[in-house]
């Protein structure tokens, strides 16, 4: 069993850059950006890709030469967007608590709005914007939609810390009507992720047409509503696709057909998930009692999603001699914690040395990595047509001890 990834056979990778490995198959991803643009753009809905799920600055420049938009949280992550050439009026900042930093940074109008998140940033970025012109900026609403799906990835509704609370919105209206420093051009709402109907994102965006038609009632020159993102993807990639996007955009346009708004949605993993893969070599296998186990050369450090909210990624057996039939294991890291990446059908005669891919590791996977146990981060590649090229260095021991002053 010989596998490839973006047509690079996996043993190819291996040998050349070692594993864990993180790789992106760039083929894959336009694909996905294909049909993301053929169904939003196609009827006047700007895309936006949230940088959290992964960035770095080889994606920035793939992203630059697309129609999509970015979605920076960071000063990191907006330093990354610059170094790959995105132009600050394609790029946007989120967060819910911005250094001052971060909020000089959007006064120098190295992005084209702010997304704010409360009543304290609003009033530190109005005292850094006065005496300038006008710095343009959306509100975030939490509409109080929640979304069914684990707590901790949940952005909508009374237990999540995002967005200004519905009852306080008419009132921050009113704050911004007398902060002309900051010009209110529309507002935003998130609601959570892993969401695979359309219905939340249609009565989210309904909520944000009342609340925009409220702003210019009060005279605020509000234009654009961005509905969010935490599309959700399919457990396995033999699966039919989790959302229609065609249904999807079709019915957030017919929501705003005969006003003055546009809409925006702002995907991360809906975008990036498919097309990653992180590749691991098997160190040992074992029994313990009934159980076996198949411990690889990562674990949570580079994969922490299923440590944190039990994410599911499809395992591939995808070089190997093993010719037995499947049986049950546990995969496993080789952290010093129960690192278990997931329960798993592998062959009976799996052994060290084999190598085995998880599957749409592509968003919040690497970007969520550690440095736990002092390993090094894995390197990033980016395969496609049957090329490959490093776009992320991994880290050498010695690059683990870089901050330390001893």
């Amino acid at each position: 069993m010989d596998e490839s990834i973006g047509g690079v056979p996996v043993r190819e990778l291996a040998a050349t850059y070692g594993t864990p490995l993180h790789i992106i198959d760039t083929d894959e991803l336009g694909l996905e950006v294909d049909r993301f643009e053929r169904a939003f753009g196609g009827r006047g809905i700007t895309v936006g890709y949230a940088a959290k799920a992964f960035l770095c600055i080889g994606l920035v420049e793939f992203i630059a030469q697309t129609k999509l938009r970015l979605d920076v949280c960071s000063l990191g992550e907006l330093l990354t967007a610059e170094r790959g050439g995105m132009p600050a009026q394609r790029i946007y900042f989120h967060g819910c608590g911005k250094t001052d930093l971060e909020l000089a940074a959007i006064v120098e109008r190295r992005v084209a709005f702010d997304v704010i998140d409360n009543a304290e940033e609003l009033e530190r970025l109005a005292f850094l914007a006065a005496g300038g012109p006008p710095v343009d900026v959306m509100l975030r609403i939490n509409t109080g939609i929640e979304a069914h799906t684990h707590e901790y990835v949940r952005t909508g509704g009374e237990n999540t810390k995002f967005g200004i609370a519905a009852a306080d919105v008419l009132n921050t209206f009113g704050v911004l009507a007398a902060r002309p420093q900051l010009r209110l051009i529309g507002l935003h709402s998130h609601i959570g992720s892993g969401i695979i109907d359309a219905p939340p994102f249609v009565d989210n965006l309904g909520l944000l047409v009342e609340w925009a038609d409220a702003a210019r009632a009060q005279g605020h020159p509000v234009t654009q509503l961005i509905a969010g993102g935490g599309m959700g993807i399919e457990a396995t990639p033999a699966d039919a696709r989790a959302l229609d996007l065609d249904v999807l955009a079709a019915e957030l346009a017919a929501r705003v057909a005969g006003t003055p708004y546009r809409v925006a949605i702002e995907p991360g993993r809906a975008l990036i998930a498919r097309a990653g893969s992180t590749l691991y070599g098997v160190v040992a296998v074992k029994r313990q009692g009934r159980r076996r186990f198949v411990i690889v050369d990562g674990g949570m450090a580079d994969n922490p999603r299923p440590a944190l909210y039990g994410a599911h990624h499809h395992l591939d057996v995808v070089d190997s001699a093993a010719i037995e039939p499947a049986h049950p294991a546990t995969l496993c890291g080789r952290s010093c914690e129960n690192d278990r990446l997931g329960d798993v059908m592998v062959p009976g005669d799996l052994r060290a040395g084999d190598l085995v891919a998880l599957r749409t590791t592509g968003a919040y996977t690497y970007s969520m990595a550690s440095n736990y146990n002092r390993f090094g981060r894995p390197p990033v590649v980016f395969a496609a047509n049957g090329s490959h090229r490093r776009v992320v260095r991994g880290e050498r021991p010695e690059d683990v001890l870089r901050n330390d002053l001893g």
